[in-house]
């Protein structure tokens, strides 16, 4: 379910529908200008919505002013503990401000932040961590962490209710998956605002990239969350905005760049497809179009198993095959294979269309032929349709033989049915 309200950080617009957006955090000392702006700058490039910088200390408040104006993209500005630099933030001119309510200081300083923000039409975040909930709910996360997070957020988002502040995103975060999980979606059905989405210091490049991918994408599939974060230890920001495109991209929430689509090879492997597949991953990396491109690691399962891919490649021992959408493109030796590849999808960039050559299409085909007869004994998956196809025209010609040598038996009456009144539907 899409939040009903929506918020607007900078230029990009949060919640009530708008797409979910990709922020990311600096790994810099935010006061260190030449490295925060290089990194924001990387991670804009690598397709990032929104970034947020720490500000701990008086010079990072400060420095906020160049970063926001020098920025290609809005900035967050996040705070804890001290609400003069929340004030301060906003008067850099930060986008938005993260703010926990329970650390800031009461009620009254929150009042203070709030103030301010409504004046200079700033939107804020608010929410809260597992590892930082109001003490009142210690006991309450003893016997249900789920439902003392749920609270938590709860309570914050009366407190900004009570200030007549409603410009603003909720986030709960846990390093427990299933947690996050069920806490997203009780909040989800208590409140209307827009849900920020993270699994809270997640781990490294490797496990904590499998478990946001677990928790996030069973919120988003479920059409929970507005706008995601993926935290890694890394020093490399970059790499969490990539890890979160691939979450929309497997959900088809969002478009950016290739989809790459590698079989997990097997004992048919013929040719060296570890590097080849690292090859063209890095390769697709500069291209900006969403073409998908599969990697097969042999002849014998065919192209049927990428038909839908605008580029792949199947191999064999020397030599490969180019195909497009099913379609055979060209044979070459399997060291030229990944060539081969991107020269076809340069053409398709360049002039939006695949480029078929009658001749090397022919020759490709038949080389497949002749792999897929070598190994005839295998169910391939073109093989296994044509059976099914056939087996399906067989029964189609039964039913019909017998329909007409013995009619089919008239509609039940409902009325004389000996179960009438007692049938029952399965749910």
């Amino acid at each position: 379910m899409a939040s009903e309200r929506q918020i607007q950080v900078g230029r990009v617009p949060i919640g009530g529908g708008a797409p979910v957006a990709v922020q990311t955090m600096t790994k810099t000392e935010t006061a260190d200008l030449p490295a925060t702006l290089a990194q924001i700058s990387r991670v804009a490039e690598a397709g990032a919505d929104i970034v947020r910088v720490a500000v701990p200390r008086e010079k990072d408040a400060e420095a906020l002013k160049t970063i926001v104006r020098d920025s290609p993209i809005p900035v967050i500005a996040d705070i804890h503990f001290n609400h003069t630099l929340a004030l301060k933030a906003l008067d850099a001119g930060a986008h938005c401000v993260r703010l926990n309510p329970g650390n800031i200081g009461g009620p009254d300083k929150v009042a203070e932040v709030a103030a301010r923000a409504t004046e200079l039409g700033t939107p804020m975040r608010i929410g809260v961590n597992s590892g930082s909930l109001p003490k009142h709910l210690h006991a309450l996360e003893r016997e249900s962490p789920v439902e003392a997070l749920v609270t938590a957020a709860v309570e914050f988002v009366e407190l900004m209710e009570r200030l007549r502040f409603e410009n603003f995103k909720v986030s709960i975060k846990s390093t427990n998956v299933p947690n996050t999980i069920a806490s997203n979606r009780l909040l989800a059905e208590r409140i209307p605002y827009p849900l920020h989405l993270g699994i809270t210091e997640a781990g490294t490049k490797w496990s904590g990239s499998l478990k946001s991918s677990v928790g996030l994408g069973t919120l988003l599939a479920d059409g929970i969350g507005d706008t995601i974060r993926i935290s890694l230890s890394t020093f490399h920001a970059e790499e969490e905005v990539k890890v979160a495109w691939e979450i929309l991209k497997a959900l088809q929430l969002r478009e950016r760049g290739p989809v790459l689509i590698a079989c997990p090879t097997c004992g048919r492997l013929q040719f060296d497809m570890d590097t080849v597949v690292a090859e063209i991953e890095r390769r697709l990396e500069a291209y900006a179009d969403p073409i998908e491109v599969a990697v097969l690691g042999c002849a014998v399962n065919g192209i049927g198993e990428a038909s839908h891919a605008d580029f792949g490649i199947t191999g064999a021992r020397n030599e490969g095959l180019v195909f497009s959408r099913g379609k055979p493109l060209r044979k070459v030796p399997t060291d030229q294979l990944v060539d081969t590849l991107f020269a076809e999808i340069d053409k398709y960039v360049t002039s939006k269309r695949v480029h078929v050559d009658a001749a090397d299409a022919d020759e490709g085909a038949r080389w497949l032929e002749q792999i897929e007869s070598e190994n005839a004994g295998e169910l391939t998956p073109e093989r296994l349709a044509a059976m099914e196809a056939a087996a399906a025209d067989d029964e189609a010609a039964d039913r019909e033989l017998i329909s007409a040598i013995k009619p089919a038996p008239a509609p039940l009456d409902e009325s004389v049915s000996p179960v009438a009144g007692r049938r029952f539907t399965r749910t």
